[in-house]
Formats: C-alpha cells, sequence, structure tokens
C-alpha cells in the first residue's frame, strides 16, 4: 500500500513540470504572435499614434493583475476557513504574480501618459487607486515577510489579502465615480459597444488570452519555487538541529 502511494506521488510530480513546461511554451508561442499582431496588424490609431499600441499590453496586464487580486481574495478566504497551507500557498503565489502585473501596469501607463498628458505622473482617480492598490498588496507580502512566525504571517496576510481587494472595484470604477483624464472603459460593463474597431477589439482579447496564460504559468512556477524553499529551510532545520 504504501509503495502504491509512493509511485501515485511520484507520478503526480512528474506531471507537474510537464504541465508547467507545456504551459511555458505554448505562452511563449502565444507571446511571440501577439506581438506580431500588435505592431504589425493593428492598425496605428489616427490621433494617438503609434503609442496607442502600448494599450495592448497596458490594459490585458492591468485586468490581469485583478485577477491576481481576486485568486489571492478567494485563497486567503478559503485559508481563514478550511486552514490549508494549499490555498495559503495559491494566495501568495497569486499576491506575487499580481504585484509584478500591477507595477507593469503603472509602468506602460506612464508609457502611455508621457506623450498624452505631457507628463509622467499625475495625480488623478485611475492612477492615485492603482498606486494605493500597489502598496496594499506589497505590504501585504512585507506582513508576511516580517511576522514574528510562518504561521502568523499566513494568517494576517490573509486578512489583508481580503480586505485590500475592495480596492480593486475601486480602480475599476474611478474612471466613472470622479471627474478623470484617464480614457474611459474599453471593456467591461462601462464601455461602449462600438469603443474599439474590429480588427483592435480582436486583438486586445487575443492579447488578453495571452496574459492569462502567462499568469497561470507565473502561479504555476512560483508555487514549485516555494516548494523548494520549504524543502531548503527543512534540511536546513535537521542540519542545524544535528549540530552540522
Amino acid at each position: 500500500m504504501a509503495g502504491t502511494q509512493t509511485m501515485d506521488s511520484s507520478r503526480s510530480l512528474l506531471r507537474l513540470p510537464s504541465v508547467k513546461t507545456s504551459l511555458a511554451a505554448i505562452t511563449g508561442v502565444m507571446m511571440l504572435v501577439n506581438l506580431y499582431l500588435i505592431f504589425m496588424v493593428a492598425p496605428t490609431d489616427s490621433v494617438l499614434g503609434h503609442v496607442q499600441r502600448v494599450f495592448y499590453f497596458h490594459v490585458p496586464i492591468a485586468i490581469m493583475s485583478f485577477l491576481a487580486f481576486f485568486v489571492v481574495f478567494a485563497g486567503s478566504l478559503m485559508y481563514l476557513i478550511k486552514r490549508t497551507p494549499k490555498w495559503d500557498a495559491i494566495a501568495h503565489a497569486s499576491a506575487e504574480v499580481g504585484v509584478v502585473f500591477v507595477t507593469l501596469a503603472l509602468i506602460t501607463g506612464i508609457i502611455w501618459a508621457r506623450p498624452i498628458w505631457n507628463t509622467w505622473w499625475t495625480w488623478e482617480p485611475r492612477l492615485t487607486t492603482t498606486l494605493i492598490l500597489w502598496l496594499i498588496y506589497v505590504a501585504y507580502l512585507m506582513v508576511r515577510s516580517y511576522a514574528p512566525t510562518q504561521a502568523k504571517g499566513a494568517i494576517y496576510a490573509a486578512v489583508m489579502g481580503i480586505v485590500g481587494f475592495v480596492d480593486v472595484p475601486i480602480v475599476y470604477y474611478s474612471v466613472v465615480w470622479w471627474r478623470s483624464i484617464h480614457p474611459s472603459a474599453v471593456v467591461g460593463p462601462f464601455a461602449q459597444a462600438d469603443a474599439l474597431d474590429g480588427t483592435m477589439a480582436l486583438i486586445l482579447l487575443y492579447s488578453f488570452i495571452t496574459f492569462l496564460f502567462f499568469f497561470a504559468y507565473m502561479v504555476m512556477e512560483r508555487m514549485e519555487l516555494r516548494k523548494t524553499e520549504e524543502e531548503v529551510a527543512r534540511v536546513r532545520f535537521l542540519l542545524r538541529r544535528s549540530g552540522r
């Protein structure tokens, strides 16, 4: 019986790298196609010019950060209910990936803003609430790092991951609730039906799917790395106990 369980465990460990490798290959190919579509197929905006192509990166990246923080919210809630390490691992991995995505969303937004608004930064509602979102989840990661124990860090971070998600809808609705110079939504419930040209809409959709695959790969990669970190920490603890 023990031998069977060991074999099943070994097979599952072999399957995970295989799935991750396949996902990485698919994502890489999709990224190359996405770059071709953005720079060679997408029409040049008659008003904004080539800088408008940043839009195909900025919008999907921003939406992926929202998705990442929703996963943090769901994983944190499940961890507080069940106290299962798996949920904490999912929330932690997704938070780290989410911080990367929201950082890139801010950077691509700044790249777009400079030639259009003639400034790198302005304290308009969408940018301000997005910066607050970045600060919340950077603080989430810091809470985990500086908590007195790993268990307490997981609990504190779970609470923060749930409360911090409140800012996600605020970021989206900010252009509706307050006067803003930020462009109106092109996706979601407040987007107009003819907000985008047909070709632009299809390329944006493809970009969404590409970054969704990239997000899934990044979360899987981070969760596997977390397992490695835990194994290394366990080995170090055993070595210290043995006096080596």
